[in-house]
């Protein structure tokens, strides 16, 4: 088993020769590749090595969140040297494929099955969130004008480029797909004038976002809905979903744009601000099982297919790739100066499972796969769209 461990090792170095890092065994037996290692893997658990070995991230998962596995040093650089070697996309066991195979059945997103997928992970707690996401409680890509944006600067830039980009005005209505703690809602009804309402599985986000309105004083002019966006009716000028497609899945890609071309009025606009990936492939089995069962990042091509065979017309496809690693460095700031309340109040495995979470989420976007697209698009043929990008961007 050693020996399989060092030939990873060697492998990941080759990524990048100008790495040094070190592996501790559970014997304390310490093989190290360079001068100075910049992190430590420590396999503190032998059955956590072999699980690692054979089962890949989710063995690494389950054992870093039950301290059969420790890094010591700098988290960032192991995840790098992981994507560019191509071990998250590692081989599993017999076992741990007849695990995941269960999981995606059990985890299905039906009308019952996405409330309970939804509650699994949002419903864990708006103190918790609160400290991690700050005053924005928003859980998604912010958008970076500047490095030195605060995360609540960044995300009201997010707010406002989706208001820019869907072209809103005053007294327009607005329906917000997946909308979360109400955030993008209540900056639109207070900066755009738009009347509108949005619709959460959570009631732990269904609940503060309605207090929070209620607090504002905007409740003749927005609302949060408990209801899956299925059940949504009504005509609407305009449609976005931030971060929700990520738990609706190729499955039931057909039945959410059916749903948009439904309410949305002929010719308005929507908009789509999505995790995605370059092509399709499974879920990540530990995140799908651990933070987001019956999620599924789905790719551009279906994306794009799934829009025109509804007969919208796509506008304009936007890459944000690198805000979001931005985005879950502020996180990590918040969630590392509130470690220890966490864990006291959450338990140390679900507060070691969000550290893991946010370090490789942050990796996989400089270095994997994963993308952050704006998709934006009409249904049917908009002709009063403007020539060019500069009004998304210009004051």
């Amino acid at each position: 088993m050693k020996n399989a461990i060092r030939e990873i090792a060697q492998a990941m170095h080759q990524t990048d020769p100008e790495s040094s890092f070190a592996v501790r065994f559970w014997d304390d037996e310490l093989y190290q590749i360079g001068d100075t290692p910049a992190f430590t893997l420590w396999f503190k658990d032998k059955d956590a090595a072999s699980r690692t070995l054979a089962d890949g991230f989710l063995g690494f998962g389950e054992g870093y969140m039950t301290k059969g596995i420790e890094v010591e040093g700098d988290l960032q650089l192991l995840f790098k040297l992981g994507f560019l070697v191509g071990y998250t996309k590692h081989k599993m066991s017999l076992g741990a494929k007849i695990r995941i195979l269960i999981n995606y059945f059990i985890n299905q997103n039906t009308l019952t099955g996405s409330r309970k997928n939804i509650s699994h992970h949002y419903d864990v707690g708006n103190d918790f969130y609160e400290r991690i996401l700050g005053p924005s409680m928003a859980y998604t890509c912010a958008y970076y004008k500047d490095d030195n944006n605060t995360l609540e600067e960044a995300q009201n830039h997010k707010f406002d480029l989706i208001c820019r980009k869907l072209r809103l005005k005053e007294g327009e209505s607005l329906v917000d797909f997946g909308c979360g703690w109400a955030s993008l809602l209540i900056y639109a009804a207070q900066n755009y004038g738009i009347n509108g309402v949005g619709v959460t599985l959570s009631k732990e986000q269904y609940e503060y976002g309605m207090n929070k309105i209620a607090n504002l004083g905007l409740q003749d002019r927005i609302r949060v809905e408990l209801k899956d966006y299925r059940d949504l009716e009504g005509q609407f000028d305009k449609v976005v979903s931030v971060g929700m497609l990520e738990h609706v899945g190729l499955k039931f890609l057909p039945v959410f744009f059916k749903k948009v071309k439904q309410i949305l009025k002929p010719g308005s606009l929507a908009l789509i601000h999505m995790m995605g990936n370059d092509e399709l492939h499974d879920a990540d089995p530990w995140t799908e099982k651990y933070m987001f069962p019956g999620g599924q990042i789905l790719d551009l091509t279906n994306m794009i297919g799934g829009i025109c065979n509804e007969k919208m017309n796509v506008i304009d496809v936007d890459n944000l790739r690198l805000n979001y690693e931005q985005t879950i460095f502020h996180w990590l700031e918040n969630f590392t100066t509130h470690i220890d309340w966490i864990s006291e109040n959450y338990g140390e495995e679900l507060a070691r499972s969000y550290y893991l979470y946010f370090h490789v989420s942050a990796a996989s976007f400089r270095y994997g796969d994963n993308r952050l697209f704006h998709i934006l698009f009409s249904n049917g043929l908009n002709n009063d769209m403007p020539l060019t990008r500069e009004y998304m961007y210009n004051q």
